[in-house]
């Protein structure tokens, strides 16, 4: 009766699926963030590059308060998927395409940016515009692996350098 209780094999399945279980759904919470982390670095970008469009076309410029309107064009394409009050952004002037290079990314010791300022410049200037999120990780191993700034976040960074139009100044921004 023992021998023939021990040789039994009903539960080996659970017993192996409890083995491999909290594995198998770490993975699958780990494939989830990953996925979650990539459609925030694509939404920033794709924001970024939607707002630099108000800057290159002179509707900032044009407007009464330039930045504001960089900053609805920039929340209003991110909205959908990234907290628009934790986006960081500068927007800096440059003398030219070959000046990138004296206006490297810098962040204080919290992980934040250290903001260059904004600058829309003007018509034909070359324009240098940067935004930074710090996307918030849900899962803990992956957050360990993942972050690179404080808080067990990562860091996303899209950088658009563009030269504005030549879009005639007298122009009000309604008439653009």
């Amino acid at each position: 009766m023992v021998v023939s209780w021990i040789k039994r094999e009903e539960g080996s399945t659970a017993v192996e699926f409890a083995m491999v279980a909290v594995p198998f759904i770490y993975l699958l919470l780990g494939i989830i963030e990953m996925s979650l982390m990539f459609v925030g670095m694509s939404t920033l970008d794709s924001a970024a590059g939607q707002a630099s469009r108000v800057i290159r076309t002179g509707q900032a410029q044009q407007s009464a308060d330039p930045e504001q309107a960089f900053k609805d064009a920039l929340c209003d394409a991110a909205d959908t998927f990234l907290d628009c009050s934790k986006i960081q952004y500068e927007v800096v002037k440059m003398n030219g395409f070959s000046d990138f290079s004296s206006f490297p990314v810098s962040y204080d010791e919290n992980g934040d940016l250290i903001s260059q300022g904004f600058d829309a410049g003007s018509v034909d200037d070359v324009i240098l515009i940067r935004a930074v999120y710090k996307y918030p990780l849900m899962t803990p191993l992956m957050g360990s692996l993942l972050s690179d700034s404080a808080g067990n976040t990562k860091l996303f960074v899209t950088t658009i350098v563009l030269e504005t139009e030549p879009y005639d100044v007298d122009l009000v921004a309604g008439e653009l």
